[in-house]
């Protein structure tokens, strides 16, 4: 029974964090800009920019750059958990939470649950951004749903990164500097806005040492087929992976700071 109420106490206080943070995400203009804004704006500009120099039109661009803004979204919304942290820490707020009656992972666990539905409503903007402008993928809406769904797992995954680097950096400023560069990596040196084959050497074998371009293939791969492919099960792995490395780093490097 103790074991019980225990697990149930973690549970709801938990909860409660991620409320906390999901209210933080809807009354920051900033941190609303990374989950809605930021990906209707790319998707826009990226596709009447790009689209006619790369595939011709708008219209034939978009199949290429959907997956391609959509990872972007999720990894601009994952890296919001390092900042947020961040800030939370030099406010003074954790140090608050060590003297309630509440589970001391909950803080670090509702910032992480939080991140899902951020991520959620990236990929919703990115995907609704898509369709506005004439996408129409080929088959059908489930395999929309489970594109979304596979990136909004990898993006999940890619938080815990996100938030080990707020842990363990000196300011909030330190870490969007860091995870706007992350961004903007993962992204540029990969399939997300043009051909790999147009790349020189170099980069080339950057963008297919990039997880990102493994992600932004399977989802383009079941957007044309229907079905889940390899890549699809690498990807799955691969977050897995991450959160299996990360996750007990994360939890120890917020144990040090509290």
């Amino acid at each position: 029974m103790d074991v019980q109420k225990h697990s149930g106490n973690i549970i709801m206080n938990t909860s409660t964090m991620a409320y906390r943070n999901l209210l933080k995400t809807i009354h920051d203009p900033d941190r609303l800009m990374d989950v809605i804004i930021q990906p209707v704006l790319f998707m826009i500009m990226f596709g009447y920019l790009f689209g006619g120099a790369i595939s011709g039109s708008v219209k034939a661009y978009l199949p290429t750059i959907v997956p391609g803004i959509l990872m972007q979204a999720m990894l601009s919304a994952a890296s919001g958990s390092g900042s947020q942290i961040r800030e939370d820490l030099d406010s003074g707020i954790y140090d608050r939470f060590k003297s309630l009656p509440m589970a001391h992972i909950a803080p670090l666990a509702g910032q992480l649950f939080a991140d899902i539905l951020r991520l959620v409503i990236a990929a919703t903007a990115s995907l609704a951004t898509g369709y506005l402008i004439g996408w129409r993928p080929e088959t059908g809406f489930g395999s929309v749903l489970v594109c979304a769904l596979l990136a909004v797992f990898t993006g999940w995954s890619m938080s815990w990164i996100f938030a080990l680097l707020g842990l363990l950096s000196k300011s909030a400023s330190t870490v969007q500097s860091f995870s706007l560069m992350i961004m903007l990596v993962l992204t540029f040196v990969s399939n997300a806005f043009i051909p790999i084959h147009s790349l020189n050497s170099v980069m080339r074998f950057l963008a297919y040492m990039n997880p990102i371009t493994y992600v932004i293939t399977a989802i383009r791969q079941i957007l044309a087929t229907g079905t889940l492919t390899h890549e699809a099960l690498l990807v799955l792995l691969f977050g897995l992976l991450v959160v299996v490395i990360f996750a007990p780093l994360t939890v120890l490097a917020y144990n040090h700071n509290n």
